[in-house]
């Protein structure tokens, strides 16, 4: 086995990640954070990170979507069973469905509770500010780790009116500063900001007691998160806050372009792919 095989054999026999381990990275090592919404995809990017999000990014990810808002419960809890089986070393939070926690904390309790008892995972994430802040407190003292959400929040993108970032004047930070340190003093481990202006991430940062994780926010933050479609190349567009680190979209294409031509030419199967006969006498 290789050095490298052999570190991440040994990360692996450590166990999983915990909340108190994560939230403790304030301000130290940056916590690297991906979306995982299947097995093959949470054994690949185990290894490498320290939180994985089931995200209700699967709705326009995997399901084509045009926003977050179909996602179901049922449908976070397919996917997060399958993401826990497939990792062994990242702390595995689970997106709240609009609709699944906003009405009362009792509401949100028992969603809540459902989701980490049917998947094994350790965490789960609500998007709101400070209108949230005391389901976050009611679920916290009830023995449900929370990760918040401010800033530009996907599930409210019909009362937004779309994606655009958020906190790009000095007259909307405010707020927005005000509802991650709601979020954060009603006892939410983490909040992950998302497309706010850089120097209001890095406040936010600063000033906000609890670890904050960016996507489309600062450097600055104590993490980062993307959707992991998104970083590997998989779609044609991509937010402008996306770094690709691979293009496979035109690698998968090309594979699927060449698979069709052997099949149309009777190149595939081969010789190799096919299955000769045995001799009858042969005992194996």
């Amino acid at each position: 086995m290789s050095t490298q095989g052999k570190d991440e054999a040994a990360k692996r026999r450590r166990g999983r990640h915990t909340v108190p381990e994560i939230a403790a990275r304030k301000g130290g090592e940056p916590v690297v954070c991906l979306t995982a919404y299947s097995a093959p995809f949470a054994r690949l990017l185990d290894p490498y990170c320290d939180l994985l999000l089931v995200g209700d990014s699967m709705g326009m990810a995997l399901y084509g979507m045009d926003t977050t808002l179909g996602v179901t419960l049922d449908m976070i809890i397919a996917h997060g069973r399958a993401v826990v089986r497939g990792s062994a070393r990242a702390l595995v939070v689970l997106d709240m469905p609009f609709g699944t926690f906003e009405a009362s904390p009792e509401e949100a309790f028992r969603n809540a509770a459902r989701a980490l008892a049917e998947t094994g995972a350790q965490a789960i994430k609500l998007e709101g500010g400070a209108e949230m802040a005391p389901t976050v407190r009611f679920l916290v003292e009830r023995g449900i780790p929370v990760m918040g959400h401010v800033g530009l929040r996907p599930q409210s993108v019909h009362s937004i009116g779309g994606y655009a970032a958020q906190g790009r004047r000095r007259a909307e930070w405010a707020p927005i500063l005000a509802d991650a340190q709601a979020v954060a003093e009603a006892g939410a481990f983490a909040t992950v900001v998302e497309g706010v202006a850089e120097p209001l991430a890095r406040e936010i940062a600063a000033k906000t007691a609890n670890l904050i994780i960016g996507i489309g926010a600062s450097a600055a933050c104590d993490g980062q998160i993307l959707v992991t479609e998104d970083m590997l190349g998989l779609f044609d567009w991509a937010p402008r806050f996306v770094k690709p680190y691979a293009e496979l979209g035109g690698v998968i294409a090309d594979a699927v372009a060449r698979f069709a031509a052997d099949v149309r030419a009777r190149r595939f199967p081969g010789d190799d792919q096919t299955y000769g006969m045995r001799d009858e006498q042969d005992p194996a």
